[in-house]
């Protein structure tokens, strides 16, 4: 599958995923708005997602999907043997560590939200989801496994379709809940724990037909095993650091009412086209890396690492602007019901604005850091990551005591900056450079971007009072992204920035 048809596979289901996600977002604000059940409830599903990002999407995913690529090249039973001894290992390590988690989750919570320990009961109820969530952790990484099995055998789709799942229970159960009666939060974190199971049984399912059907070995330190050991500790290491980034301000957002389910809501809307850019680059382009790496084409790598950055940056730049001009209005429509008011919408667009001056950072980490993982270099990633930790829990902490809360996004958005432009320096000494076609396009679609950021603008406060009317808000904001899409594809046709021909040519099969 070539890297354009993949990106859209990928990128496709992540939508899918993403829009799903906001529409349970919407369910959750409805209900919950800022309340103390928000915020308990965001906080404890911090947790299984912290260390999933970490150990699932991060250190095991960027260690195996290298080594599993590359064993494929000695045939499917060298692969599935790699495998099996992965899952054995994997599943008994988590298995244990959930235990220990799930009994020390006050202790743990502490950590996360120390903020609520000056009210006993949202303390105690985050507690609660958290330990119903936790075992979700296990399964989604499991999950994680066989997603990189069919990534590498270049089977895109089921595995980036298997996180709809999680966002179909919550909304079902969320949904029956509030018809019920019940409380919400409660029902919430019993769907992000059953949507485990589903998306293990999907993945593995998939995998199964697609040859890959692995037995369950006795977990046993074999040197393939060491090897991947080897680079996934630097690798958790490095995606611990950005986790303790959210976690730090996810602490100093604790000290302030509403503010959790603020940054909540604002990361739900800059991470959309985070998910749908970012992570399908990352995807997509790990195993072309790694058989590239493997085969010594540097001029081939270095080609497909270029026509990565350029498609994600033809569809990040003018996101980021429309996410920094019409923040409110996106905020407004998607989320003003119930119990979230206008209030709420304000500060969920400032802080979404705040966090979209690093998109951009945010989508080229994820492109960038795959030629590290595919020359099996896990302690560069690491290292970096250590730094912009540091820069960012420094600027975070400084901030709030002077300017409040609002130094969260902005200390995430700058330490993304830093990380990314070390990343983009350190490849440029290994010999991968911006090409010429990619400097040629890149001022083109900043300024295409522009253009369509000026449009939305007027275009937004003209028709400010469709946002004060509550079913016509919806209608108003899709009429500002039909608008803005229409403006940047003319504008960025008539500049030069992409053809026709060269986006259908990056959708044939290679």
């Amino acid at each position: 599958m070539s890297l354009g048809r993949g990106f859209l596979t990928v990128g496709g289901m992540t939508l899918i995923s993403r829009m799903l996600g906001l529409v349970r977002e919407i369910i959750i604000a409805a209900t919950l708005g800022a309340t103390d059940a928000a915020d308990a409830f965001y906080a404890a599903f911090r947790m299984p997602n912290l260390f999933r990002r970490i150990f699932a999407e991060g250190a095991f995913s960027v260690a195996f999907v290298p080594l599993f690529t590359k064993s494929l090249e000695d045939g499917d039973q060298t692969a599935r043997r790699f495998g099996e001894e992965a899952l054995a290992m994997l599943a008994s390590a988590l298995f244990i560590f959930t235990l220990i988690a799930t009994l020390g989750m006050p202790v743990l919570m502490l950590a996360l939200a120390a903020g609520f320990t000056s009210e006993p009961t949202k303390y105690e109820t985050a507690v609660l989801l958290a330990r119903i969530m936790f075992p979700y952790l296990m399964l989604v990484s499991l999950t994680a496994l066989f997603s990189a099995v069919l990534n590498a055998l270049g089977k895109f789709a089921v595995a980036a379709g298997a996180p709809i799942l999680l966002n179909i229970f919550m909304i079902g159960l969320a949904s029956l809940a509030m018809w019920m009666g019940w409380r919400v939060e409660i029902w919430l974190a019993i769907a992000v724990a059953l949507s485990g199971f589903a998306q293990l049984w999907m993945v593995a399912g998939a995998a199964r037909k697609a040859g890959m059907r692995f037995a369950f070995r006795r977990p046993r330190l074999t040197p393939d095993m060491r090897r991947l050991l080897a680079l996934a500790a630097p690798a958790a290491l490095a995606g611990g650091a950005m986790q303790i980034n959210l976690m730090v301000g996810s602490v100093i957002a604790s000290f302030f009412d509403g503010v959790v389910a603020w940054l909540t809501y604002a990361d739900r809307l800059y991470q959309l086209p985070l998910g749908v850019v970012g992570i399908a680059v990352g995807i997509v382009l790990m195993p072309d890396l790694a058989r590239r790496v493997k085969l010594g084409d540097t001029g081939g790598a270095g080609h497909s690492l270029n026509r990565s950055a350029e498609f994600a940056l033809a569809l990040t730049l003018p996101a980021t602007v429309a996410l920094m001009l019409i923040p409110v209005e996106i905020a407004r429509a998607i989320f003003e019901r119930g119990a979230y008011t206008a209030h709420d919408a304000a500060q969920t667009g400032f802080a979404t604005a705040l966090f979209a001056l690093g998109l951009p950072a945010f989508v080229l980490n994820k492109t960038l850091t795959p030629a590290f993982f595919a020359a099996e270099d896990s302690r560069t990633p690491l290292r970096l990551s250590l730094w912009a930790m540091g820069i960012n829990t420094v600027l975070a902490i400084a901030g709030a005591m002077t300017v409040g809360w609002i130094a969260i996004p902005v200390a995430t958005a700058i330490a993304a900056w830093i990380n990314t432009g070390w990343l983009w320096w350190l490849l440029r000494q290994r010999g991968y450079a911006i090409d010429a076609r990619l400097a040629h396009r890149l001022p083109r679609m900043a300024v295409a971007s522009v253009v369509m950021g000026i449009v939305l603008w007027f275009a937004a406060r003209m028709g400010a009072g469709w946002f004060e009317v509550g079913l016509a808000r919806v209608p108003a904001l899709l009429g500002l992204i039909a608008l803005g899409m229409a403006t940047y594809a003319l504008a960025a046709r008539a500049m030069g920035a992409f053809t026709l021909a060269e986006l259908k040519a990056g959708l044939r099969r290679t």
